[in-house]
């Protein structure tokens, strides 16, 4: 596959899911879909593939706050809860972000697969932090119970 869909359907959720992101920008062409056909959108979206294991992916990011917050609505994220999980990305697009994109090669994934390992925990260096957390992102967040099951 080459056009990656932008949104799944979960029926465990009910509701519209990323494929890849939620922050992965739809193909200009398809926006019009997002409230219509949001399974027709497709994703500006891309993957690295080694016998048949991604090895790395990356999409153009969505960099204008308005189409964000399309992708939000489809996806059942209101703006609470967008700017809970996500405000540092929401203020830095109030900054004029300009378009970008990005491939993150998942060194990784190769040395799990070359090394026979069954998890990429067992290969990675080190954490973000001693403590596994991210200070930019506040990673990890708290989960809902659903999430635990």
């Amino acid at each position: 596959m080459i056009q990656f869909p932008l949104l799944e359907y979960d029926d465990t959720e009910n509701r519209y899911v990323a494929m890849h992101h939620p922050f992965t920008s739809p193909m200009d062409e398809d926006v019009d879909k997002l409230t219509t056909e949001p399974l027709a959108v497709r994703a500006r979206s891309y993957d690295l593939v080694l016998n048949g294991n991604e090895i790395g992916g990356g999409s153009i990011r969505i960099h204008r706050s308005e189409m964000q917050s399309q992708v939000f609505s489809a996806l059942n994220i209101g703006p609470e809860e967008a700017e809970e999980k996500f405000g540092f990305l929401l203020e830095a697009l109030q900054y004029g972000a300009p378009p970008h994109g990005g491939l993150a090669f998942g060194f990784d994934r190769l040395i799990m697969l070359l090394t026979g390992r069954d998890s990429i925990r067992d290969v990675i260096a080190f954490p973000k932090t001693q403590k596994a957390a991210c200070l930019t992102t506040q990673a990890p967040s708290s989960v809902t119970a659903t999430q635990l099951l």
